[in-house]
């Protein structure tokens, strides 16, 4: 039996997940954020640029900040 393909605009969002080594629920929280996938990668510099802080921290410290609590109440993979 094949496999459901996954459709191209969460696609993007599966292989940003695989790139930057981020969960499900980093992921779901990213998305509730309203950040875009293919704008990770110049959040996720922190080697380049000591200052920035490693991108699964960034993405719970703006969670926490703009929700009010850690992670989401369900966590749904794509």
């Amino acid at each position: 039996m094949p496999r459901k393909r996954v459709p191209d605009h969460l696609q993007i969002s599966v292989d940003a997940r695989k790139k930057f080594h981020l969960s499900h629920a980093q992921m779901q929280m990213a998305r509730e954020l309203g950040l875009n996938p293919k704008r990770l990668g110049k959040l996720a510099h922190q080697d380049q640029e000591p200052w920035k802080m490693p991108l699964p921290q960034f993405i719970g410290q703006l969670y926490r900040k703009r929700f009010g609590r850690d992670c989401p109440a369900v966590v749904m993979s794509i």
